[in-house]
Order: C-alpha cells, then structure tokens, then sequence
C-alpha cells in the first residue's frame, strides 16, 4: 500500500506542476534581491512555503496581482516592541499590513521592570502572532550598575529560555566597557550564547576597544551614527543595521554605505517607531523609500530589507521569493514608492480577519509604578558652585553633549532658566527599592512652561520629569503613578493631555489607532509648553540611558557616559 505523500514529497510535486498548490499569486513579477531581475509567472504556495516560481500552476486559490511587483517580507532586524507603545498584537495588527513579516525583538524594556515574566510574556506572544516574532534574550538587565531597574536577569535566569523555539539568540550587548574589561557577569553570558546570535550595541567604538568587542563573538550592531564608523565596523566583521526609528535617525548619515557591493552585509531596523510615526511616515517601507530617494539602487536596498537581514541572523528559510523558502511575501505597486498593496506571512495573507482570530493572552506587570507621591521640594538642585553639567539634546539622536552652564545659586537650589534653554530633569526611582531621586538641569526643549514626564525611560524605565516649574513637576510625576504609567503634560497644576500605559508602564492596552490619537494630543500639548521637539516624549526616554554617549542622568545622578562614572 503506498504511504500518502509526506509536507516534502507534496511541495515537491507542486513545484513540479503534477498537483495543485494552496495558493497561486498569478499576474504579478516577482523582484529577484539577488540578481535585481524581473520573474514573470505564478508563485504557487503550499502549506506556507514557496514551492515554485516562473511556471503555470494550479491551486484551489487563485489571486490575481496582475499589475503588482512581489518583493521578499521585510525583516525589522531590531527593534523594542514595547517602545512602539501597544502589545505584540497591536504591533503585529500595525507593521505587518506595511510588509513586515518578520521583527527580531529584545523585551528588555519590560524585562527591566519584571523581570523573567517579561521575557515569557513575549515568547507566548510570538506564538500567537501573524508575523514571525523572534525574540532576543535580553543581556543587560539592568543595562549598567548606575541606576535601579526593577529586575535583575543573570545567565542562570536565560539559560531554562534558550531552548524556546522562537528565541534567536543574545540580545544587544549594551555594556560595551563590560565586555572591553571582562565583567564576570557579562562573560558568563556571551559564553553561554557562543556558536548563537549575539547582538551588539556599541556606539562610536572604535580601533582596539572594537577589535576586543567583536571579538567577543558579537555579530550585528545598530549603533554606527556616521559612515566611517560604519564602514570600520563592517571591515571588522560585523554586520551593521541601518536605524531609523522616531528619535534616533541614522539613515541619511549610513544611506552612502548602502551599495551593491555592501547590501549582503547591511540590514534595516526601526529601534523604534512609535504609531504616531508610523501612521504618518510608515515603517521599514519608509525606511525603503528613502533609501531610494537618496540614490541607493533598489536592489540593494531591498536585499538589505530581507535576505540580508535573514541571513545576518541565520534565518535560512526566508529572504527570497524562491522555492523551498517560506511564504513571506508583499505585494507592491512600485519598488520605489513601496506602496504596499498586500502581504502574506507563511501564506497567511494579512487581514483584520485573520487579526481578529488570534488568540490573545493576559497582559502582565499591572501596578508596576510604586514611586511614593512627590512634592516640589523634591526638585530642587543643591550645590555650592554656579559651574553645572547640562544635558545637551541633538534632535534625532540618542547621544547627547556634556555642556556645563553658569547657573547662579538663589536660596540654596539652582531654578531653571527658560530665557537659556536650561529646565530640570529628574528620575524618580519607581519599582519600589530606594526612593532615589536625582535632578539636572537639559537643552534642547524649549520648554518655557508646566512639565512632561514619562515611565518610559530606558532601559530603567524609572520615572523621568522635565520641567520648568517644581510643582506641574510633581503634579505630573504623581500622575503617572495614578494611571499605571505612561506619558503627561501639566500646565498650570492641570494635566494637559495623558496617555496611559498600564502594561508595566509601557504598553498601552487599547489598539494602536487609539495610541496615535492620544499621541497628536501629548504632542500638540507639548507644543504649548514651548516644546520644538518632534518626539519629546522618547527624547526624554533616552536622556536616562547610561550606555550612550555623552552625558545622562540616571536615578543615581548625571552620569558621564565617556568615563562611565556618575558625576553628581
């Protein structure tokens, strides 16, 4: 008696033509990253793998792409989904429409607030999800012992999550200086992950000290900010990925490196948008336009959008629209406008049906913010000398200048100064260990009134408050603590607007057609503040990161990122 045909025998025979696929996408050219040629024909598909490509096949579907350029699903090589503001379902229901089908995510955020459980809550979510999720263990929680995170996540607490089958590997390796000098606990790490994917996360490293990074077996890196910093990072190994999320914006600096030579080596990631940018700019498909715009071919940056980013992180079943790959395919009718007319992932083609039937799962880390009330005494800035270190902003990125200002005593506490540009900044310790609070003085806002503040403040996500004013300060922190987290502009003693983020303080439960609403609102509100930044709230976010250049301020103090001390 002969056995029935088994998934492999099945793909075999439709790609020969003897039995019908599950689907045929017929009428459309397939766009080839490898050799930048056009393929006329029918994709047939069967159980969400290409099984041919340039024939005439029969399926018991037939969709007509007539007029439509098929292009492989793109592949966001880094990202923080929990910084786009909504869950891992909202985040699937807004980027996958716009062709991404696979995102490789670092949950560190919500990591740095609960720890394990936030790790497991993304891996149950990429299970459940139309689009691949993959996952990065995260390595650096906290990112450095200069702040108070809400967790702790040593290698013993990785090791029972590296066999999920949805993990890829180690995610960014923050702590650049631990890995140049050895830190006990990081060497554990990469020496659990070695012969797996680690990624990397070393800005403006350079000579010697990047020689001793990489050689640590890191592979991928998304912090290269100028063209020779990337094209030393490539000579020495590593594959960069190109960043433009809502505050940090490298892609017209990196758009020169990008070629047909360098494509194999370069990949895209968003590190991060929020539905606010997304919604009006897009997302890799915007990233995908202007690369084009700026003169690269459109082979090589589509290539760099999928193949290439399948291959930097070992991601052999996808990247090409050819057989034996799986199904991740996106319709378009330009290769340069990147309008995105439809998208299958594994076959599935993305819709809200297919949304909808997603079985969903319980959000976590509710009542993470556990900062007691403040008042405005908790803002004032003691000292006995005018000369003060000053946060310097630089719009579109997350490094920032060590500035130092003369800012006159008066009654024992340094007041802002709304006339220079100089307002505080503060980061409340909000998980409950300490009670720290530590205050500075930023450029860059504008503010000239009230305060915003915000828990999404990496990677601590501690409280961060700016303002020119102690009490629409401290009316402001405590607001956050009333509505579990998120962003608040007061004005006044008055909350302007406010955008609640009850999961762990950094996901918002409602659909990410309701984020960006909220989001036009904090904005237009900020704006009356005085505010001229076009994303405030993650600018703020990244004024308390520790491992980027060159000053921050934790819960701790102002930290001097070139040193890696904290200074006060």
């Amino acid at each position: 008696m002969r056995q029935a045909p088994t998934e492999l025998e099945q793909r075999i025979a439709v790609a020969r033509g003897e039995t019908p696929a599950d689907i045929v996408l017929r009428g459309g050219e397939v766009f080839d990253v490898v050799t930048g040629t056009r393929i006329a024909g029918d994709v047939a598909i069967v159980q969400g793998v290409i099984a041919g490509i340039g024939g005439a096949y029969e399926a018991r579907e037939i969709v007509d792409v007539s007029g439509l350029t098929l292009v492989p699903g793109f592949i966001d090589t880094h990202l923080h989904v929990e910084s786009s503001l909504v869950t891992p379902f909202e985040f699937d229901r807004c980027v996958g429409p716009r062709g991404v089908t696979t995102a490789i995510c670092d949950p560190h955020e919500i990591a740095n607030v609960i720890g394990v459980e936030g790790l497991q809550y993304f891996l149950e979510a990429s299970e459940r999800v139309l689009m691949d999720l993959r996952v990065n263990l995260s390595s650096c929680v906290p990112s450095t012992e200069m702040e108070t995170a809400g967790a702790r996540i040593e290698a013993q607490d990785l090791a029972p999550l590296m066999a999920h089958p949805q993990v890829s590997g180690l995610a960014e390796v923050m702590n650049y200086p631990g890995v140049i000098h050895r830190d006990a606990g990081l060497m554990e790490k990469l020496r659990l992950f070695e012969g797996r994917h680690i990624d990397g996360h070393a800005p403006l490293l350079s000579g010697m000290d990047l020689n001793a990074y990489v050689s640590a077996g890191i592979r991928t890196e998304h912090e290269a900010t100028g063209a020779a910093e990337a094209r030393e990072k490539l000579q020495k190994g590593l594959r960069v990925l190109i960043r433009e999320g809502s505050v940090s914006k490298d892609l017209d600096a990196l758009a020169e490196v990008l070629d047909d030579f360098t494509s194999p080596y370069l990949c895209l990631c968003t590190d991060d948008r929020n539905p606010l940018d997304i919604a009006e700019e897009g997302h890799l498909d915007y990233m995908i336009r202007r690369l084009i715009a700026r003169g690269c071919s459109a082979r090589a940056v589509y290539r760099a959008a999928s193949l290439s980013a399948a291959e930097a992180f070992g991601l052999k079943d996808r990247g090409q629209i050819a057989p034996g790959k799986r199904a991740d395919i996106v319709a378009l009718k330009s290769l340069e406008a990147c309008d995105v007319q439809a998208v299958w992932a594994r076959g599935v083609r993305m819709s809200e049906a297919e949304f909808a039937a997603r079985e969903l799962i319980e959000p976590v880390g509710r009542g993470s913010v556990k900062a007691p009330p403040v008042t405005a005494q908790a803002f004032r800035t003691r000292g006995n000398r005018e000369r003060t270190d000053v946060i310097g902003i630089i719009e579109g990125k997350i490094i920032t200048e060590h500035l130092q200002e003369d800012i006159p005593i008066a009654d024992g506490d340094k007041r802002p100064d709304v006339a220079r540009d100089l307002v505080k900044i503060a980061v409340i310790e909000r998980h409950g260990k300490n009670g720290n609070i530590a205050t500075g003085f930023v450029r860059g806002f504008g503010l000239k009134r009230g305060a915003i503040a915000s828990t999404v403040c990496h990677d601590h996500h501690n409280i961060a408050v700016v303002g020119a004013d102690y009490d629409d300060m401290a009316r402001a922190a405590n607001r956050l603590g009333e509505i579990e987290g998120g962003f608040v502009v007061v004005e006044g003693g008055h909350v302007r607007a406010e955008l609640a983020l009850p999961l762990a303080g950094l996901m918002s439960l409602e659909s990410y057609e309701t984020v960006h609403a909220e989001l036009i609102e904090l904005r237009r509100a900020a704006a009356q503040l005085g505010v001229r930044l076009h994303e405030p709230f993650l600018q703020l976010a990244f004024l308390a990161l520790p491992v980027i250049p060159a000053l921050k301020i934790t819960d701790r103090g102002l930290v001097d990122v070139t040193a890696f001390e904290i200074i006060g």
